[in-house]
């Protein structure tokens, strides 16, 4: 179990149970603004989480909360994540002086370069692994920088916008790589984004926050393969965009309509 300095209380999850990440209560101020204001998450085992919402709206605030990186977050609540947390990021940060094996497998033990060329050859960089990370283009950086995310078999990934570098055409590439990764690895994942079709396509649920609260969540049922003109598509396109004040309300679809 995650540990978290503060005023947070650390309870211990029964053995067998099915959730990921568990917070209950959590603030984050700075100075007189409240970022985080008493926000209460659950995200279960193998479940795909979208966050949306404005800027400065406290997304990437319970990210790094939820990651354990900010040390200041408060509550008379709990929060739990489990031992092996990865994070992606919108550049890949890797180390310019280290080749790409050696970048994905930094901090690893044990059989770790086997396994290392194995996530290469899953993200389709197989025989890039003594090159250096300057040879890679944008996407295949990308490509390598989720390998370095997987390469630990994490429980929980969290990914702060890891496609909003790229080109639009990279990027669908993207999401069909990162949906075949996931459904090999089955991580929990929190992916915040600013990209609603982003947001549908890829998540189980999505979350909107606004002024540090949720003010949706909105569970997505389409079919595999849906495309983005299909009616349920747009259906939660229309009640994502009306919850983030871009366009107004419309009259909630049927449940035929929704999930036809």
């Amino acid at each position: 179990m995650a540990t978290y300095p503060g005023q947070l209380t650390l309870p211990a999850l029964r053995t067998g149970t099915d959730v990921a990440v568990r917070a209950t209560d959590l603030v984050r101020s700075f100075g007189e603004r409240t970022i985080l204001d008493s926000i209460d998450l659950t995200i279960n085992r193998g479940e795909f989480v979208a966050l949306i919402g404005r800027s400065g709206s406290g997304k990437s605030t319970l990210l790094r909360a939820v990651a354990g990186l900010d040390y200041d977050v408060a509550g008379s609540g709990e929060l739990w994540a489990p031992q092996r947390v990865s994070l992606v990021f919108q550049d890949s940060r890797l180390l310019p002086w280290l080749r790409i094996l050696d970048n994905v497998v930094l901090g690893q033990r044990g059989a770790a370069r086997q396994r290392g060329r194995e996530v290469l050859a899953e993200v389709g960089l197989a025989g890039r692994e003594k090159a250096w990370p300057h040879e890679l283009s944008g996407g295949e950086q990308q490509r390598a920088a989720l390998a370095r995310s997987l390469v630990s078999e994490p429980q929980l990934l969290l990914a702060d916008e890891p496609f909003g570098a790229l080109d639009a055409l990279t990027r669908i590439k993207m999401h069909g790589l990162l949906r075949d990764l996931l459904s090999r690895h089955d991580p929990a994942v929190l992916l915040v984004t600013h990209d609603v079709d982003e947001a549908i396509h890829l998540a189980d649920r999505v979350l909107v926050i606004d002024e540090g609260r949720f003010t949706l969540d909105l569970r997505i049922d389409l079919p595999e393969g849906h495309p983005p003109s299909h009616p349920g598509f747009q259906a939660y396109r229309s009640q994502l965009l009306a919850a983030l004040g871009v366009i107004e309300d419309l009259p909630a679809p049927s449940r035929q309509e929704n999930h036809a």
